[in-house]
């Protein structure tokens, strides 16, 4: 019999491989360049330094996810876009299936964690996208769960020691690695204040603080050694500042998408201000109680979430695994009570074994069991522009191709290596002033036309865009193809012999 947790794991997994929630998680063009991105080292055997598919001409690039990049790479020439989906929904299955069996394995009761988990879930919907942030959700829930039971168990100290090892891991598959340093500093504070705090003159403190003195320690050394760690990436030191450069420039925090604060009129939104009550609930019945921590933790979790939605599924994670073992009291009774003691009898887990290696061989086999088709991830042509792309493909158009940011992976996936993209969504690789241009000819606001002056021998933009109707009127560009999604645009000769010159 399964446990509610492999339940959890299986039934996440079906859902987003089996469903059309398997398009949702292709909902990001940007999985598009890091597909090729992937087959380009795997072909090249080198990791790129250089821009390959951009206009922009021997640009440094430097590639913060290769190591994911060559996952979905491979994946995707072996299964297809099944393959990518299948990897992307295992990674999401595991973390929630994960963080359900730490809060029981914390004492929470069955029912408890299963709202809690169902809670986390539906708020982290936000950004279930195959992209390798999901990977940081994982390496969240792990750190979190190391340093939260060394903690309970000075016995288990020795794990401090996977930190490292699995540092070594995230840096190289996703930027979220600064997360784990800030995990690792709030417990070390928590331990330091412990250490203060506690008098050696009283017998029962005295061991209590020669043992927060031994945790300081060896968190500062898993620290160094981390930090060390993180350093073995293909750009070294160069990653950290190049990071810390992007995350730092307020005008792309201030236009990106991603990194606005959420609107909490949105379901996803609203089941996180639910977890978010539920934490100060818990937290007010506690008072005194809680450990230093557990409420940095909380202040952490709930200022990253209300700076920016891309943060709300770890986020959510977090603060579920700080409510559980606060609520632990709650709905232990009568057949909840008994359910707990019987899921945890169940060892093994041969159900998501089975479902892994089954939803696999369907991927490698294009989706299908027989004649009948179970797994048909794709591109959803009503968001990205399927049918214009193909119409470049068909017609063999020559040169840069210019589409928004956000289409712009789906461009590289479909046209490189014939054709270059002008723009995608690697904003921290175009810089500041070269999207400034952008931003001005996407809102056609005054000067918007230089930046088409000698960019891009087409373009493919949304049909219902202000652009396209300046364009439209515009005798330098000609709409050669149009759909419900999007509208090509080409330039005429005369204007690309003109205008045509060497990117800078």
């Amino acid at each position: 019999m399964p446990s509610v947790a492999d339940l959890i794991f299986v039934a996440l997994l079906a859902s987003l491989v089996f469903t059309p929630l398997s398009v949702k998680l292709l909902g990001d063009a940007g999985i598009g360049w890091h597909i090729r991105t992937g087959q380009f080292i795997l072909q090249t055997q080198t990791i790129p330094r250089v821009d390959p598919f951009s206009s922009q001409i021997q640009k440094p690039w430097i590639a913060w996810e290769w190591l994911y990049d060559v996952l979905v790479g491979r994946l995707e020439l072996s299964a297809g876009l099944n393959g990518v989906v299948w990897f992307t929904a295992i990674v999401i299955a595991t973390a929630f299936a994960g963080m359900f069996q730490l809060l029981v394995a914390r004492g929470t009761s069955l029912l408890i964690a299963l709202l809690l988990t169902l809670f986390a879930m539906s708020a982290s919907t936000i950004h279930f996208l195959a992209r390798p942030h999901v990977l940081s959700w994982l390496f969240v829930l792990v750190w979190y769960w190391i340093l939260d039971s060394t903690q309970a168990a000075e016995r288990h100290s020795r794990l401090l020691w996977l930190l490292p090892l699995l540092m070594l891991i995230w840096a190289n598959v996703h930027g979220g690695f600064l997360l784990g340093f800030a995990l690792l500093v709030i417990f070390w504070v928590g331990s330091m204040w412990m250490w203060l705090r506690l008098k050696e003159s009283r017998i029962e403190e005295s061991l209590e603080k020669i043992s927060a003195g031994k945790r300081v320690r060896q968190l500062t050394l898993v620290g160094l050694a981390s930090a060390v760690a993180s350093l073995v990436n293909a750009y070294g030191w160069h990653l950290h500042a190049h990071i810390f450069s992007y995350l730092s420039n307020h005008f792309f925090m201030d236009h990106i998408d991603e990194f606005q604060s959420p609107n909490f009129h949105g379901i996803a939104q609203r089941c996180f201000l639910v977890l978010l009550l539920i934490v100060i609930a818990a937290l007010a019945a506690r008072g005194r109680r809680l450990r230093l921590s557990q409420i940095l933790l909380t202040l952490f979790a709930v200022y990253a979430a209300l700076y920016s939605s891309r943060n709300i599924p770890v986020s959510s994670i977090l603060l579920a695994a700080i409510a559980g073992p606060l609520v632990s009291s709650l709905g232990t009774m009568g057949f909840v009570q008994r359910m707990g003691v019987v899921d945890s009898t169940r060892r093994g887990h041969a159900w998501p074994v089975i479902a892994i290696v089954s939803t696999l061989i369907i991927a490698l086999n294009g989706g299908r069991i027989g004649s009948t088709s179970l797994m048909d991830a794709h591109f959803d042509a009503r968001r990205m522009p399927v049918d214009a792309v193909s119409y470049f493909e068909q017609r063999s158009v020559r040169g840069p191709v210019l589409a928004p940011d956000y289409w712009g992976g789906y461009l590289i996936y479909r046209l490189y290596p014939n054709n270059k993209t002008v723009i995608d969504d690697r904003h921290d690789f175009y810089g500041e002033p070269f999207l400034r241009s952008y931003l001005t000819m996407m809102h056609v606001e005054p000067g918007w036309d230089d930046f088409l002056k000698w960019r891009g021998s087409g373009l493919v933009l949304p049909r219902s865009a202000g652009l396209s109707a300046v364009l439209s009127q515009t005798p330098a560009w000609k709409s050669v193809y149009s759909d419900d999604v999007a509208i090509v645009f080409v330039r005429s000769q005369n204007e690309v012999d003109r205008d045509r010159a060497p990117d800078h």
